[in-house]
């Protein structure tokens, strides 16, 4: 046991797909899910708290760093953003519909280091191996994690830039920063073996259907029919068909935002060490 204490809020259902969305009305509902937080919690271990929230992926992060985290668990000072592990992958174009991937996202705008995770299989719903890897990868984050966030709810908005004084700790501090955020995928079945690369190339065909509705004539559909994935090297989705774990770093803002990383230091993020892991962790 790492002894890290951990403050869970998870959306109530299931959020697939739903991106960055927002739900703008006033009655979510906040519940503690002590029945699931006693049957994990080990007894002298490290604190466990659970809740549910009736919202969005996105919406469970901003109520825990806004309100909820400081009302509910005094005393709890969150370092990192773990959403996930999430159930089927979440690779090229999916970080753009992710509800996993902008939670994270989600989060290091609120100027928290985040990471999502996804199991990149609906084969199975074993998550061992995601547990495993992602314990490693929250090590490595932990091993040069600050005393305190540098711009935990961007108190001094863009005046809080990332610094160092070399490419390395400038990256690190841009992740620390919440200017940049990991996408992690664990394969169907896991060779032991980390990548970190970029994005890769998906293609959705014959993604929209239509059905005949009784009452309405015609009802539509959406929902890849076929996937084409290009075998790139060195993206994600080469490394998990090749039955690696891809890590890939990713700006949290638009390029052109006054925050955005530069595209230079996005490609060096994605330099791996001897292990697969980004060399600046």
């Amino acid at each position: 046991m790492r002894g890290h204490p951990i403050v869970v809020i998870a959306p109530q259902s299931e959020q697939s797909a739903t991106g960055m969305k927002l739900t703008l009305r006033s009655d979510m509902s906040f519940i503690e899910r002590d029945d699931l937080s006693s049957n994990i919690a080990k007894e002298g271990g490290p604190l466990l708290r659970m809740f549910s929230l009736d919202g969005s992926p996105c919406d469970c992060v901003i109520v825990a760093l806004e309100m909820a985290v400081r009302s509910r668990v005094p005393g709890f000072k969150p370092m990192l953003c773990v959403s996930g592990i999430n159930h089927g992958p979440n690779v090229s174009v999916d970080v753009l519909h992710s509800g996993t991937v902008s939670a994270a996202r989600e989060a290091s705008l609120y100027g928290m280091p985040s990471i999502a995770v996804s199991l990149a299989t609906y084969e199975h719903k074993d998550f061992s191996d995601s547990i495993t890897a992602v314990s490693r990868v929250i090590d490595a984050c932990s091993a040069n994690m600050p005393n305190e966030l540098p711009n935990l709810l961007r108190p001094a908005g863009t005046d809080n830039t990332p610094s160092g004084n070399n490419p390395l700790e400038e990256i690190r501090s841009a992740f620390h920063n919440g200017d940049i955020l990991l996408n992690i995928n664990i394969p169907i079945e896991w060779n032991g073996i980390y990548r970190t690369v970029d994005l890769g190339a998906r293609w959705y065909r014959s993604a929209t259907d239509a059905i005949n509705s009784e009452g309405t004539g015609v009802a539509f559909e959406v929902g890849a029919a076929i996937i084409d994935e290009e075998d790139i090297p060195d993206t994600d989705c080469n490394a998990l068909n090749s039955g690696c774990v891809s890590i890939t770093p990713l700006g949290s803002w638009p390029s052109n935002h006054p925050l955005g990383v530069s595209d230079n230091m996005l490609a060096s993020a994605a330099t791996e060490d001897d292990y697969g892991l980004p060399n600046w962790l």
